[in-house]
């Protein structure tokens, strides 16, 4: 589910135990032989994003502006703001133009990335990611987003896009309450119900989430892939094999979510509750825990009175979340050797750096120059999970219009008009009509 467009921002690898070590600087600018010199291009580099000043990848993209203008004095750079919404509306027409980008932040997936990709608007990156190293340092599930093949389905084919940063799905925890009720973090599935069941017995309900939007279906998902590998994964994400929807990892995951819903772990008007409502209760103390993105982390850290921390989604090794936005060159650009210095740059240590003291979760960075110790945490669990290889994307992700299915689904469970079976026959049906689109259409 995209971060961006619920939160107005937003998760590995076979081997990505290097993934937030120390990496090596980036490597030369590519050639003429390779896709043409800089040389030959205009003395401008206009850069769009879509990410707020203050935020961590606003302060790393502007350390990679003042990088690039240090190698390069002689470009004028036009780091022009968007907004998601404005990038996600307007890409296909903008694009199709003659007043393009060099390089643009751009949102990953079948139905973003994988359109402008399978239409052309968007320039291969292979070639690239071989000469930078890119396709060493994004290993595994990490280059999933990056890759789309000619029918723009992700996961296969060439290089269109470059993550630099991460996200996940987490719990967070209130830790005043947690010591008011002498309860522990919990490590498995079973000790972390055994700590709702705490909490219930003392007439507090347990979870934060929201129903009329993203946090119900990211918490269903975890259910799920707490029965589920990553052969199943790539049969639900990427259409490597058939997905049963009344197999044991979909029944399995949606029966325990009623069963939490049923015995009040989760608050009884949650199919009406959306996003900022969760996040708000949370941080005024009304839940002590709250199963979410990394995305709000910022949120927490500025607002939330009380101690409070993380932790991964006990006994999982596979968990919602993904590589960040990608940074794309548009087919039109006029400087496309230069956007993919500058795309290097942002994979620099300087810069994955940056982020990783803002908390911004970097792909290539090195944990030890975080001083905050909330940060260091998010971190440390995000690097948990890169290495078990453990991000296993989004519910909604499969198939174009999957995220109103699922919300709708889920609130027919929660508000009890529907049982297990009919929710697993609405998501299966939707589900097999997308992919025969994609596929077929």
């Amino acid at each position: 589910m995209k971060r961006s467009s619920r939160l107005g921002l937003v998760a590995a690898a076979a081997s990505l135990a290097l993934a937030l070590t120390a990496c090596s600087g980036g490597a030369a600018a590519p050639t003429a032989g390779s896709g043409g010199s800089a040389a030959d291009e205009p003395k401008t580099l206009t850069i769009w994003d879509y990410e707020s000043d203050e935020s961590a990848m606003g302060q790393a993209w502007a350390k990679a502006v003042e990088i690039f203008k240090a190698k390069h004095p002689d470009v004028t750079v036009k780091q022009e703001a968007q907004t998601f919404e404005q990038i996600q509306k307007n890409a296909k027409i903008v694009l199709t133009g003659d007043s393009v980008p060099d390089v643009m932040e751009y949102n990953k997936g079948n139905a973003t990335a994988g359109q402008l990709a399978a239409q052309g608007l968007i320039t291969p990156l292979t070639d690239a990611a071989k000469q930078y190293g890119w396709d060493t340092k994004l290993a595994g599930s990490l280059s999933t987003t990056a890759k789309y093949d000619d029918k723009g389905l992700m996961g296969s084919g060439e290089w269109y896009g470059v993550p630099n940063y991460g996200e996940f799905v987490g719990v967070y925890y209130n830790k005043d309450l947690f010591a008011k009720y002498n309860l522990q973090v919990p490590t498995t599935l079973a000790e972390f119900t055994a700590v709702m069941d705490a909490f219930k017995a003392k007439g507090v309900t347990p979870l934060a989430t929201a129903g009329a939007e993203y946090p119900l279906g990211q918490l269903w998902y975890e259910l799920v892939l707490a029965n589920a590998d990553r052969s199943f994964v790539d049969g639900y994400q990427l259409f490597k094999s058939d997905v049963d929807f009344h197999g044991t990892q979909l029944t399995a995951g949606t029966t325990a979510l009623q069963d939490w819903i049923s015995k009040g772990y989760i608050d009884k008007n949650v199919a009406a509750l959306k996003a900022e409502d969760m996040g708000v209760s949370f941080i005024k103390g009304k839940y002590p825990m709250m199963v979410s993105g990394s995305w709000w982390f910022g949120r927490l850290a500025t607002d939330m009175k009380a101690d409070w921390g993380m932790f991964t989604f006990p006994g999982n090794k596979l968990h919602p979340g993904s590589s960040g936005n990608l940074w794309v060159i548009p087919t039109k650009a006029k400087a496309p050797t230069l956007a993919k210095e500058f795309i290097d740059i942002t994979l620099s240590p300087e810069v994955q750096n940056v982020l990783a003291e803002k908390g911004g979760l970097p792909v290539a960075g090195d944990a030890s120059v975080i001083t905050d110790a909330k940060v260091k945490d998010l971190t440390t669990n995000f690097q948990s999970i890169l290495d078990q290889d453990g991000l296993a994307f989004y519910p909604d992700w499969p198939v174009p219009g999957y995220y109103d299915v699922i919300v709708a689904q889920l609130q027919g469970l929660a508000n009890g008009n529907k049982d297990v079976n009919a929710t697993l026959d609405g998501l299966g049906k939707a589900y097999a009509e997308g992919k025969d689109d994609l596929l077929n259409g």
